[in-house]
């Protein structure tokens, strides 16, 4: 019996850090895999922030409509490492309970494609050019909005060239859905 080999292989990413690739031809709206870890509650997500207090703004929460949170940090898989990206080639997914995500490709992916999906974090939180830098963008896609945070209303009409102009150096940014 064949062994189905992966659609996907995790390397080094001229994005951020480290980044998932396609290691085969991916066809549109392939299911690449799911994004697991261990499961928490809100509560428990928030008491556990900072993850990484050198590095408060990157997790690997995945925040979900029923109200759990996967923490990809610990017992997750490959899918936590797929970066941001304001022009994405996948998107997550969830069940209809909203309690499982998977990673599923918007277009015909070539091999070798770093795998990219729209973060879209939601905070609670004013937002304010502070906490943009704080989840700085680097997919220097040309509509880029500069930032991983879901931008609404006002602040969506801004162009990203005058959020870019304002971003610091290449660093560690943010990962996945970050208390959300």
């Amino acid at each position: 019996m064949a062994t189905r080999r992966p659609w996907h292989i995790v390397r080094a990413s001229p994005l951020h850090g480290t980044g998932v690739f396609a290691a085969r031809d991916i066809p549109a709206d392939t299911q690449i895999f799911a994004y697991t870890g261990r499961r928490l509650t809100s509560e428990q997500a928030d008491a556990r922030w900072p993850v990484n207090p050198d590095d408060p703004y990157h997790t690997f929460y995945f925040s979900l409509s029923c109200g759990l949170v996967i923490d990809g940090g610990q017992r997750g898989n490959d899918a936590r490492w797929v970066n941001h990206s304001c022009a994405p080639n996948c998107e997550a997914r969830e069940n209809d309970e909203g309690t499982r995500v998977t990673i599923h490709a918007l277009c015909d992916i070539p091999a070798g494609t770093e795998l990219l999906y729209d973060y879209g974090l939601v905070t609670e939180e004013k937002l304010t050019p502070t906490l943009k830098r704080h989840y700085r963008c680097l997919c220097g896609a040309p509509d880029c909005r500069g930032t991983m945070l879901a931008v609404t209303g006002k602040a969506a009409e801004k162009p990203a060239k005058r959020q870019k102009a304002k971003a610091e150096p290449k660093k560690a940014k943010d990962k996945k859905k970050s208390r959300k």
